[in-house]
């Protein structure tokens, strides 16, 4: 498998992830005043997979150009 690919299973992984944690912040922010001192947690969670997910895409993107 190439690089190329690599990256593109990458960017579907993080996508999954990014959703999944976008589904858990949501779902805190529903369930406020309960829980409430999770929000740093999650959200620094979320924001952590959203920036590598950022940084992939800027990547692929970077290859696709390339090619």
């Amino acid at each position: 498998m190439s690089n190329f690919e690599d990256l593109q299973n990458k960017v579907r992984k993080l996508q999954s992830r990014a959703g999944n944690a976008k589904m858990s912040l949501h779902d805190l922010a529903e369930d406020l005043p309960v829980n409430w001192t999770e929000i740093k947690a999650v959200a620094e969670k979320t924001f952590e997979i959203f920036a590598e997910l950022d940084a992939a895409k800027t990547e692929l993107a970077s290859w696709e150009r390339s090619r």
